[in-house]
C-alpha cells in the first residue's frame, strides 16, 4: 500500500494501484458455526473454565461455550496478541516480504509455527481457514461501519459461517484506546495482566508518553510531518484519523496538516504530492511509513527527496501506520519519536 491513511475503500484502491497485489479469487468452502450473540465479558483464565463472552467495537457480542482456542488473526492482532501470551492459530495479512523474512507486522511471532492464510491483500484461503477449525477470527477495522480489516468483501460472508469475529477499533481514536481494547481482549483469552512483564511494558509506555509531551511542550517549533512513498507519488498523511498521528497531537507534536481540499478528496487521510511537488511542506522532522509495500527513505532515488531540509539534516525516522497493538511495541515509537524532536535542529 503506498499511502499513509485512507477511508476503506481507498485504502483498498491505493493497496492495488501501489503495487501490492491486487484482489485474488478466494478458494470456496462449505460449512457453518455457531455465530456470534450478544452478551457480557469473560476475563482471564476464568473464561478457561467455563462459557467466553467478549464485547467488541462494532458493538457485537461473542458468546462461545469455553473461551477459544483456535484463533485466526490478521498479522498485526495476531503480533499483540504473542506479546500478551495468546498465541494464535492462523493469520491473514503481510506475515512474510518476498525473500521470506518476517514482515514488519508480524512483530516477534514465530511465523514458522502459524498457518499463513493469505499474505498479501485480497488474499485469503478458505479451505485453509476452515481447515483450522476456527474458534474466532480477530482482526482491526479501519472504518466505523465495522469492516475488517484484511478480509475480503467479495468472500466476508463465507468466511462468517466457520468462527464468529472480534473487531478492534483503529478508526478516528487515539493510539491508547485501541491499545486498551486489545489488552482487554487479550485478558478475555487468558492473557495474565498482572504478569511482571505485562505490568513493567505498560509502564514504559506510559513513561515515553510523558517524554514525548515533554519533547513536545519544549520543542513546539519542531515541525513533524508523517509520510509514505510509492514510485509515482509521495503520501502526506493528517494526523485525523490514524491513530498514532492522533494520539502524537494530543501529546503536543507540531505535526505538519495537509491541504484540506486534498484529505477530503482522499476520503479524509492524506495528500498525494508528485515527486516534484515533495518540497510543498516544510518539515524538520519527517516520521516514514515502514510498511513492506511502502518505499524505505534509504531507497527513494528522487532527488527532490533528498533536498529536502529533513532529509539533508538526517532528521528522517521510522514510523508504523499499523503499529503493533501491545505496549512493548508502542514504547519504542514514542521515544523514537521524542527523541528525534529532542535532538532535532530547526531546518525547516
Amino acid at each position: 500500500m503506498s499511502q499513509v491513511r485512507a477511508s476503506l475503500p481507498t485504502r483498498r484502491g491505493i493497496l492495488t494501484a501501489g503495487g501490492v497485489l491486487g484482489l485474488g479469487a478466494v478458494l470456496a468452502a462449505c460449512g457453518d458455526d455457531d455465530a456470534s450473540a450478544k452478551g457480557g465479558s469473560d476475563k482471564g483464565a476464568d473464561a478457561a473454565s467455563g462459557p467466553w463472552s467478549f464485547k467488541d467495537d462494532r458493538g457485537e457480542t461473542v458468546k462461545l461455550d469455553e473461551a477459544p482456542k483456535n484463533i485466526v488473526a490478521f498479522t498485526g492482532a495476531a503480533a499483540a496478541l504473542h506479546d500478551y501470551g495468546v498465541q494464535v492459530k492462523g493469520v491473514f495479512g503481510p506475515t512474510t516480504t518476498k525473500d521470506g523474512k518476517p514482515d514488519v507486522q508480524a512483530g516477534d511471532m514465530d511465523v514458522s509455527k502459524v498457518e499463513v492464510i493469505g499474505n498479501v491483500w485480497g488474499e485469503f484461503n478458505v479451505e485453509k481457514y476452515a481447515a483450522l477449525k476456527p474458534d474466532l477470527l480477530v482482526s482491526t477495522m479501519f472504518d466505523g461501519a465495522g469492516t475488517l480489516w484484511y478480509v475480503p468483501e467479495e468472500s466476508k460472508d463465507q468466511i462468517a459461517k466457520f468462527a464468529p469475529s472480534v473487531g478492534i477499533s483503529v478508526f478516528d481514536v487515539q493510539l491508547t484506546q485501541s491499545l486498551e481494547r486489545t489488552a482487554a481482549l487479550a485478558e478475555a483469552l487468558g492473557a495474565d495482566m498482572k504478569a511482571a512483564a505485562v505490568v513493567e511494558a505498560k509502564k514504559k509506555f506510559e513513561d515515553a508518553a510523558a517524554r514525548l509531551k515533554a519533547a513536545a511542550k519544549a520543542r513546539p517549533e519542531i515541525k513533524v510531518l508523517a509520510g509514505s512513498a510509492s514510485a509515482e507519488l509521495f503520501y502526506v498523511s493528517t494526523y485525523n484519523l490514524s491513530i498514532d498521528l492522533e494520539y502524537y497531537k494530543a501529546l503536543g507534536v507540531n505535526i505538519v496538516e495537509p491541504d484540506a481540499k486534498a484529505i477530503e478528496e482522499s476520503g479524509g487521510w492524506f495528500e498525494s504530492l508528485s515527486w516534484e511537488n515533495v518540497d510543498k511542506y516544510k518539515a524538520d522532522v519527517i516520521i516514514m511509513d515502514d510498511r513492506a509495500q511502502a518505499i524505505q527513505p534509504a531507497d527513494i532515488d528522487e532527488a527532490t527527496w533528498k533536498k529536502l531540509p529533513a532529509v539533508k539534516a538526517g532528521q528522517v525516522i521510522a514510523r508504523s501506520p499499523e503499529p503493533i497493538l501491545s505496549y512493548a511495541k508502542c514504547t519504542p515509537l514514542l521515544n523514537n519519536l521524542a527523541e528525534a524532536i529532542e535532538n532535532a535542529k530547526k531546518v525547516a
